[in-house]
């Protein structure tokens, strides 16, 4: 019986530390995100307060939430919809889903009605009114949905795809959730120039020029031309998607930063060591080496001057899309240079 006793208060005992961790990370975040007094630090902070508050209430890990918010923060750039008023959290749920298919009242805010026809939405903020502009009644109606299939990862991986309906939003918040859970913090925007400072290099628009080999295509993308093995280093915050050998591209990494970006790295000589898919990267750290590989089986190499094809891709939520790099680079070159030595 002691030793039934004894092993009950041993899992107590790891329960309340796994709980505390928990909240423990979570305030931390907030403080974090509270160190810069600029305005956008300020809505980071009150965002991440709410996150939080819903944590402790629902038992939702804020890193799920703020995934979520942060995935429909990039495809809602590219919805054709009217403005909404200005909130903390970007998640849109669309009338239908919110009301109900049925509900001829497609702005229906009373809870009884929306759950007769089979809407989601809820009242999560307490005033009476389930309204879909309201950022605590969206999240409650978010978790509500979630909940529903249990609270481990699997579960949380069923819920995303029952409701988005589509893998790649899943592996995304997934993806977003794990850098939120190591940096502790909503501000991850920044970039940086993927060749150091110290190295020589020259580059120019090379967006939408001919290619031949492997058939007629355009060049999505811009060459950045150095000596072989350089350093190449990612330019934000992301997860490493894929790593390995591509016949058009060589040794080549796709990276996903936190604005549901892809990064195309191409022609390398080598990566960095240990780098491997599901990898978490930031701005500034080394993933690999310029080299001029590619055009052939694996190992081809030498069929062009070493550079780098760099190449961005962007999600809007249905597809995937390439767009020109060019003028991002050119930001990120001009901030490497106002930088102080030190």
């Amino acid at each position: 019986m002691r030793i039934l006793h004894l092993r009950l208060m041993v899992i107590l005992l790891f329960a309340a530390l796994s709980l505390f961790a928990e909240h423990y990370a979570c305030a931390q975040a907030a403080v974090s995100a509270s160190k810069d007094k600029t305005n956008q630090a300020d809505v980071l902070q009150q965002r991440m307060q709410l996150f939080c508050r819903f944590e402790a209430v629902y038992g939702i890990p804020w890193t799920y939430l703020a995934a979520i918010d942060q995935y429909e923060r990039t495809i809602s750039k590219h919805k054709k919809h009217e403005k909404t008023p200005m909130r903390l959290t970007a998640i849109d749920i669309p009338p239908a889903v919110w009301s109900g298919y049925l509900n001829p009242e497609q702005n229906d805010t009373n809870e009884s009605s929306i759950a007769f026809f089979g809407g989601i939405g809820l009242d999560g903020s307490g005033d009476g009114l389930a309204d879909r502009n309201n950022d605590a009644d969206v999240l409650a109606a978010i978790i509500q949905q979630l909940a529903e299939f249990g609270y481990s990862s699997e579960d949380f991986r069923i819920g995303l795809w029952t409701y988005y309906k589509r893998e790649r939003a899943v592996q995304t918040i997934e993806q977003f959730s794990k850098v939120y859970k190591k940096y502790l913090t909503l501000d991850l925007q920044r970039h940086t120039f993927p060749i150091p400072k110290p190295y020589n290099y020259s580059y120019k628009s090379t967006w939408g020029t001919a290619r031949d080999w492997g058939g007629r295509r355009i060049h999505e993308g811009t060459d950045i031309f150095a000596d072989y093995s350089t350093p190449i280093q990612s330019t934000g915050y992301g997860v490493i998607e894929i790593i390995g050998w591509n016949r058009f591209g060589g040794w080549r990494i796709g990276i996903r930063d936190m604005d549901n970006v892809y990064h195309y790295y191409a022609h390398l000589s080598a990566f960095r060591k240990g780098l491997k898919a599901g990898d978490i990267v930031e701005p500034g750290q080394i993933i690999g080496y310029v080299g001029s590989s590619g055009y052939g089986k694996p190992g081809t190499s030498g069929k062009f001057p070493p550079h780098l094809h760099y190449g961005m891709y962007i999600d809007n939520g249905n597809s995937e899309w390439a767009f020109d790099p060019f003028p991002k680079l050119k930001s990120w070159e001009r901030m490497m240079y106002r930088k102080k030595e030190g």
